[in-house]
């Protein structure tokens, strides 16, 4: 099996899930007990807590544990703007942004806010002079993604921190649930107030995530009906899948120091290799993206077509978001980045992970091309 589709979700250390098993069965209770059990199920969850926040250079006191990164992003952007809004219903967004802030934005609207969506270039990258002219009095928040989902494009994220950082009332939420363990994200430095990962896209479980909430932001809790995580997340805590994504999370970070090359070389052996095949068109940008992600379009042939005769030999590629990859039709994103409906609606999106050899890019590029000549023999 050759897995390229690690933005989707990654195959999880066995290291996680021995971790999620141990502590299932010795760390069962509640940590919000009082009795000597649930003590011990909270000391892990503190251990925990002190362990990501190390990883990520942040206080233990700004993690706040989550489902994944659609709640994180929906308590972010949800949660400032329905707090916030007494002083302003202005947010800005860009036009490419994760069907899980794209839709809060859009539910916003409903409820008389005004969103500026900011375009983007050929290569998927917001303009700087374009957010200075977007932001008013009553601007509340500025949230976007980090790496895009889709075509790897990383966003200018330290400059567009300088800029908001000059509107003290104005807060700034950033995606980072495909960045993270990938490309570098210094929150305290670069002025970012929250914050959402996702454990299971670094080889965590799913259904555990985290949002970080800067010290002194308030935000609406969308859940309520306890006091766990500071009050901003009601519900017992995941503590076994919460003790996994740490694991996870320092694992990867770990291999991002010592193979962060090994994964740039597959990268681009795909670049390479995608130019030389004929009909194929490479949407990810060279300069500006991330190490792990490639994108690219196939004149003439439908991606679920194509993904599927991959399957067939057993190599595993994706279309788009895993959130959106069902819907068909032309991607939003690439739209947005003007490369027009058919190029839009024959996207492949392979992504690796720090596990991807060389030779396995080889061989999908083989594949690749072995593939897409038998189909377009059928297809006359």
């Amino acid at each position: 099996m050759i897995y390229f589709d690690n933005s989707a979700t990654t195959k999880p250390y066995k290291e996680v899930l021995d971790t999620f098993i141990t502590v299932s069965q010795k760390y069962f209770a509640n940590p919000s007990s009082l009795h000597s059990k649930g003590g011990e199920a909270e000391n892990l969850l503190t251990a925990a807590r002190k362990s990501i926040a190390g990883l990520l250079d942040v206080d233990p006191s700004e993690i706040v544990f989550t489902s994944g990164g659609t709640e994180g992003n929906n308590i972010a952007i949800k949660g400032i703007a329905f707090q916030h809004q007494n002083r302003g219903k202005h947010v800005i967004t860009t036009a490419v942004e994760h069907p899980s802030s794209y839709e809060s934005f859009q539910y916003l609207e409903t409820q008389g806010f005004d969103i500026t969506y900011l375009p983007v270039d050929e290569a998927g990258l917001v303009s700087i002079e374009d957010l200075k002219k977007a932001i008013r009095p009553e601007t509340i928040l500025v949230s976007m993604l980090h790496v895009n989902n889709e075509t790897g494009t990383i966003q200018p994220i330290k400059e567009i921190g300088e800029v908001v950082k000059e509107h003290k009332k104005i807060f700034f939420h950033v995606d980072n649930v495909q960045g993270i363990a990938k490309v570098p994200l210094p929150l305290k430095e670069w002025g970012i107030d929250l914050c959402t990962i996702s454990a299971h896209k670094v080889h965590g479980l799913k259904g555990t995530g985290l949002l970080y909430v800067k010290n002194g932001v308030t935000l609406s809790a969308l859940f309520t009906g306890g006091e766990q995580e500071h009050r901003k997340r009601a519900g017992t805590e995941n503590v076994a899948g919460i003790a996994s994504m740490a694991k996870a999370l320092r694992l990867t970070m770990d291999a991002m120091r010592t193979k962060k090359e090994k994964l740039l070389e597959v990268k681009q052996t795909f670049f390479e290799g995608l130019k030389k095949i004929e009909g194929v068109t490479l949407n990810t940008p060279e300069k500006h993206s991330a190490p792990h992600i490639i994108n690219f379009s196939v004149e003439g042939i439908k991606p679920e077509v194509l993904i599927h005769s991959l399957d067939k030999r057993d190599i595993y590629v994706s279309t788009r978001s895993a959130c959106s990859s069902k819907q068909g039709g032309a991607s939003r994103v690439l739209l947005e980045m003007g490369h027009g409906e058919k190029r839009a609606s024959t996207a492949i999106r392979i992504s690796t992970s720090y596990d991807n050899t060389v030779d396995e890019a080889k061989t999908t590029l083989n594949v690749l091309e072995e593939e897409i000549s038998n189909i377009k023999k059928v297809m006359r």
